[in-house]
Formats: C-alpha cells, sequence, structure tokens
C-alpha cells in the first residue's frame, strides 16, 4: 500500500492495462486527473489533441485497429460533448474505449458554476457503464470497472470524476485480480450441422462465401475454403483484408463500397453462405436462394432475412471444420467467370485511373497509394466516395491495416485514425484518405502530428463537393443543393503548420508527389505530409444496383446506366458464364 493521489492511482490502473497512451486537452475540470498521468509520464504518454473529437475518434481506432482499449478524455461540458462524435463511433463498431471526464468540484457542484452541467444522463444512450465517482478512494477501482466493461461488451464505458476528487490523497494497492483482454471460451461446433452445410455446398452450382469481421484473424481458414471448394469470396467492407485482395477468388464487397463482380456472383448465386456478419443488406439479395449464416450471436442470426440453416458457433472454427471434410473440388465454370470478372474490373479501375484528359482521376490518385504502401502500412480512411475508392484499390494482401467509420460513418476520422495509427504502429507507414470535406473537419490536428514528429501522409482527394451526397441527390431526382461548397490549397496550409505540402492536379504532377513522398520517407524525414490532389468531381459507379443484366433490364436501361457509370467494353457476368468451356 502506497499514499498518492487519486489520480495517479488511475494513471497506474491504466498502465497495468498495458495501455501507453491517451488522447485529450487538459482544463480546470480535469487539471488533477491530468496531473496523475503526469506522474506516470514515463508509461503513459499523454497526446495533446487540438479538439476533444479527434482524441475520441482516435481512441476509437485504436480499439479497431488492435483490440486495446483506446482512451480519451475531455473537462466537463464542451469538452464532454466533444467527446460524443468518437463515443458513438466506438459504440456502433463494437469497439472498447474508455471515456475520463471531468467535472466540477463537489462543494460548487449544483451551483449553477462555469461550466457545470449534469452529465451522468447524457450518457444514458450509449452506455450502461457511466457512472461519477463520489469520492476518492473509489477513482483506481471504478477506472479498472470501465476497462473492463469496455472489454466485455465491446464498446464505450464513461467514468466521470469532480476534480478536487482525483487530486486527495488515497491509499492505494495495485490491484492482483487478472487483466484478461478476450474472454477464453471453448468454441462448440456441431458436427451435424457442419454436415448440413457441406451438403449443401455439394449441391450448389454457385456458391458464394461472404465472410464478416466475426471471421477477422481467419485468412488461412477463408483461403483453403474458397481453394478447396472453388467458392468466390466477399467480404463485407470493414473486413477488407480478411482474404488478399490479389487473390483471383477474392471478389470485393458488394453494395456503395463494392465492385462489379461482387454484384454479379451474389446475383447469379445459389447457395450463400454468411460467415461471421450480420450483414444489414442482405434482406435485398435475390430471393429464391438458399442462405447459411454461421454466427456466434444467437440474436444475429436471422436478423436480416429469412435463413434456410441458421448455425450458432465461431465462423473460424466452423469454416475449418468444413475445410477438413470431403476432396478438392476441381475450378468450376462459376469460379472461372468469377475470376475473369474481377480480372477484368481491376483493368476498368486502371483504364479509368490512366485517362486524365478532363482533370486527375481519384483512381489514379490511391493507384499511386497502392503503388508506394509497405506491405505493413496503416491506413485510417474517411467517410464519403473517397472510402469507395480506397475499398476498391488499395493493397490489403499482405499485414496491411486499415480502420473505417462502419456503422456510425462520422466524416472527419482519417486524420484522427491515422494518429492513432502510427502510435500503435509507430514503426509502419501511416496514411490518412480524405476528401476535402472530411479533411477540413479535423484539419486542425495536422499540428498534433507535427508536434509528435508523425511522418504520416495525408491523401485529400478535393473536389468541392460532398459527392457521396451529391450521387444521393442525383439518384432522387433533387437539385444538388447544399452540396459544392469552396476548396482550399492544402499544400500551403500544410506549409504553414509546419508539414510538407504536395499537390498534384494531373497524372505526372501526382507521380512527381509520390516520389517526393518516397524521398523524404527514405531520408527518414519526420514531418507529416498532405498530398493536395485536385480531382475531377466523378461520380463513383454505384455497384449497389447494377441494371446490366439482358435477362432483366431493356437495352435502353442497361445502355443508359453503362453510359452513366463509364463501364464499357465491360462484359457481363452472364457473358463470361456463357463463354467458358
Amino acid at each position: 500500500m502506497a499514499k498518492m493521489k487519486a489520480g495517479q492511482a488511475l494513471a497506474k490502473v491504466i498502465v497495468s492495462w498495458d495501455i501507453d497512451h491517451l488522447y485529450g486537452i487538459t482544463a480546470d475540470s480535469i487539471n488533477n486527473t491530468v496531473d496523475g498521468f503526469y506522474q506516470e509520464k514515463d508509461k503513459l504518454n499523454y497526446i495533446q489533441v487540438r479538439h476533444e473529437e479527434a482524441g475520441s475518434l482516435a481512441a476509437a481506432a485504436d480499439a479497431k485497429l488492435t483490440g486495446k482499449v483506446g482512451i480519451s478524455f475531455g473537462s466537463a461540458g464542451p469538452g464532454a460533448t466533444h467527446l460524443f462524435n468518437g463515443l458513438y463511433d466506438a459504440k456502433m463498431d463494437h469497439a472498447p474505449v474508455v471515456a475520463i471526464i471531468g467535472q466540477s468540484a463537489t462543494p460548487i457542484m449544483n451551483t449553477y458554476f462555469f461550466q457545470e452541467m449534469d452529465q451522468d444522463p447524457m450518457f444514458a444512450d450509449l452506455t450502461d457503464f457511466h457512472k461519477q465517482v463520489t469520492n476518492a478512494d473509489q477513482i483506481p477501482y471504478v477506472m479498472d470497472e470501465a476497462i473492463r466493461y469496455a472489454y466485455q461488451h465491446k464498446g464505450p464505458a464513461v467514468i466521470i470524476i469532480p476534480d478536487n476528487l482525483s487530486g486527495e490523497e488515497i491509499d492505494f494497492t495495485p490491484y492482483k485480480t487478472a487483466k484478461t483482454i478476450n474472454a477464453q471460451s471453448e468454441s462448440q461446433v456441431d458436427d451435424s450441422a457442419v454436415q448440413e452445410v457441406y451438403d449443401l455446398l455439394k449441391e450448389a452450382k454457385h456458391p458464394v462465401l461472404w465472410a464478416g469481421l466475426g471471421m477477422k484473424g481467419a485468412r488461412k481458414e477463408v483461403v483453403e475454403f474458397s481453394e478447396k471448394f472453388s467458392v468466390p469470396v466477399l467480404t463485407t467492407a470493414p473486413a477488407t483484408g480478411l482474404m488478399p485482395t490479389d487473390h483471383p477468388n477474392f471478389m470485393g464487397s458488394r453494395g456503395r463500397l463494392g465492385t462489379k463482380p461482387a454484384f454479379e456472383v451474389t446475383q447469379e448465386a445459389d447457395l450463400i453462405i454468411l460467415a461471421g456478419t450480420n450483414y444489414p443488406f442482405s434482406r435485398f439479395l435475390p430471393q429464391g436462394i438458399k442462405f447459411v449464416q454461421i454466427n456466434n450471436s444467437i440474436e444475429d442470426l436471422g436478423k436480416q432475412r429469412d435463413i434456410d440453416v441458421a448455425v450458432l458457433a465461431d465462423a473460424k472454427d466452423f469454416i475449418a471444420a468444413l475445410n477438413a471434410k470431403g476432396e478438392q473440388v476441381a475450378p468450376t465454370k462459376f469460379l472461372k467467370a468469377a475470376q475473369e470478372d474481377k480480372k477484368n474490373w481491376d483493368a476498368w479501375l486502371d483504364k479509368v485511373a490512366d485517362d486524365d484528359s478532363n482533370g486527375l482521376a481519384p483512381e489514379a490518385v490511391i493507384r499511386e497509394v497502392k503503388n508506394i504502401a509497405d506491405d505493413d502500412a496503416v491506413f485510417g480512411l474517411d467517410v464519403g466516395n473517397n472510402l469507395m475508392w480506397s475499398i476498391r484499390q488499395l493493397p490489403m494482401n499482405k499485414d496491411q491495416k486499415f480502420t473505417m467509420s462502419s456503422w456510425f460513418g462520422t466524416m472527419g476520422y482519417a486524420l484522427p485514425a491515422s494518429i492513432a495509427g502510427k502510435l500503435s504502429f509507430p514503426n509502419s507507414q501511416t496514411f490518412s484518405i480524405s476528401g476535402d470535406g472530411g479533411f477540413s473537419m479535423n484539419m486542425q490536428d495536422l499540428l498534433t502530428q507535427v508536434q509528435y514528429e508523425m511522418p504520416i501522409v495525408n491523401v485529400v482527394l478535393e473536389n468541392k463537393a460532398y459527392g457521396y451526397i451529391q450521387h444521393e441527390k442525383i439518384q432522387a431526382n433533387q437539385e444538388p443543393y447544399g452540396i459544392h461548397f469552396k476548396g482550399a490549397d492544402w499544400a500551403k496550409f500544410a506549409d504553414s503548420m509546419g508539414a510538407v505540402g504536395l499537390t498534384a492536379t494531373d497524372n505526372a504532377s501526382l507521380k512527381a508527389a509520390f516520389s517526393k513522398v518516397k524521398e523524404l520517407q527514405s531520408a527518414g524525414d519526420k514531418r507529416p505530409i498532405v498530398i493536395d490532389a485536385k480531382v475531377k468531381n466523378v461520380d463513383p459507379v454505384d455497384t449497389s444496383f447494377m441494371p446490366i443484366d439482358p435477362d432483366q433490364f431493356d437495352q435502353a436501361t442497361i445502355d443508359g446506366y453503362v453510359k452513366a457509370s463509364n463501364l464499357f467494353d465491360q462484359p457481363t457476368f452472364k457473358e463470361l458464364l456463357a463463354n467458358q468451356d
């Protein structure tokens, strides 16, 4: 037992959970707590962000990239409210995070003091764990419980601390209870369910495996399944990289962030195996086909559509059990057509990227990122069209990692996420990719990258519009009111912040910019870089619904879609299937 201030005891609890950094801005209602961080500064790194929202988003990105609890903090009042965006992102994406929030000192609470507010009810919808401590001795205990709650429930926990209490001296003995991050439980795989799914697989002519984040860490099993049973594979967008993106059997994702081959193989499938996903748009997939869902949550089975075979099991273990059955299946006509469809799609993306006659293509920018990215690169991705281009093209075939705001879909995510990526993986090349709308939401924290000497490459796709929303307005036959905005010289902005600014307006200047990136990084330059890519405002091809099947659509509809999407010279999947030997 040792005497110390409660704020330092709180910091010691954080360190005991192998957490080495947190994000926030200090203020009078949380100064004593932050002073506790200072007492443990050799083990706990306080990252001073320029906006609490950036800190909370970075903490969520930490959790998504590493599986470890991310921590952010803020003062009473505005500091607390600024944390909401990152905390809701963590809630929606099931990321374990803890928010430490200051409060007015207990003698002045309930006196309408400066910035005082009743904060506890604010978090009732966010999490069941929103506790305000009532004495100094509780502080380390409640902090420990908050971290345990975040891990157990894979979501946010909130601890509110009146500042005078964290400044009080207490007797503290470090807790001996084991710091268990992942609950260890034996996975049960029902042999009869394995046989039932295997029988469906044998009967199917056009089977597809559709894997989600519940299959994370199962790349070996997914590749083996695909190659053994000759099955094309899709992943949900957040699970991109679960199968190497350059594998010929990988089709990409379906939906707005998807690809033509992913859409077409699912349209032609007669069996879809949903593994480790509660894919919300599966309700819109074709009827009259067999569906298998493998999930370790009974609540998620059949939530999105009626399922023929529902399997309550760990998806990775279940797929491994399937891999142990039966013989190798020779490549089928269905798989060969899918492989050719994927190859044609990749070639089309390159063709689009090559054409800068009417301005720089966004596909060209992402291709250059792909060309320069290391095998262990980390990507922070924003929300919008930039995410569509990134998911379609970025390499996720080695040890690369990425994070996105999947369900909450909050713009401004990429830059804070890249800070988290660099802190969690300091030896890895790190990128943020944003549109100019998303970048401008958190651009102030470029200063955080500068301050902590983070050589992050920030790619800004500037089209002076909210392109993703622009597409929705076009689809709804609405005027593009409120879509367009003024651009900026983002390269000069970067220079003024102490970063390196580079501008690209065509393929030649784009290649020159990325050559400069390579030169700077090879020389060990620790300044962050901003690439201001002035791209043309084009609507990415929408692959969520593709009216190109001549058996379902008239020629005028097909021609209109092909022209609008610039999908010329792209044979349909049915044509490719018909041409197989």
